[in-house]
């Protein structure tokens, strides 16, 4: 008898198989199937796809919004970038005015020393010129008595006679 048990047990355990390959439990599982997969349809429809779509749309906006932010931010990149470009092209101009004028006021200096230097010059040469004449005539007067000496010397010696002051006059002026 303890054989018929251990019999009776297996058998149908090892006749059976696996209840989802029974074809007679299909219909129950093709409708349960069914059943869940409509639930599980719904659930998705009414709760997830609205979410994800919400959420799609949000990053769709939040993006577009980043993106015209970021153009909004370029343009005024770009604008400031103008407005420093021209006032660096100002500053520019205004330095190389500053450095004209200060070059001309520079030069102006120069030339008003340079003019006053050559009037000190020019009064100094006029101040010697006129020495230099008096010098001279002062020479050329001792000349003609030097003349006349030697002159008279000459005279004196070629002859043996003295010449007379008249002569030696005379003589000086030819």
């Amino acid at each position: 008898m303890a054989t018929e048990t251990q019999q009776g047990t297996e058998a149908p355990a090892a006749s059976g198989g696996l209840p989802q390959f029974d074809f007679q439990w299909w219909p129950g599982q093709i409708v349960w199937f069914l059943v869940i997969f409509a639930i599980v349809l719904l659930f998705v429809r009414l709760f997830v796809s609205p979410r994800v779509g919400g959420t799609i749309d949000a990053r769709d906006g939040k993006i577009s919004g980043d993106i015209a932010d970021a153009r909004r931010l370029k343009d005024e990149a770009e604008a400031q970038a103008a407005a420093a470009a021209a006032e660096t092209a100002q500053a520019r101009a205004q330095a190389q005015r500053v450095a004209a004028e200060a070059r001309a006021k520079a030069q102006a200096e120069v030339a008003a020393r340079l003019a006053e230097e050559e009037a000190k010059l020019a009064a100094k040469g006029a101040e010697a010129e006129a020495r230099i004449a008096k010098a001279r005539d002062a020479a050329m007067g001792n000349v003609a008595s030097i003349a006349a000496d030697a002159a008279g010397a000459i005279v004196g010696k070629l002859t043996g006679k003295a010449a007379t002051a008249a002569e030696l006059s005379a003589a000086g002026r030819a």
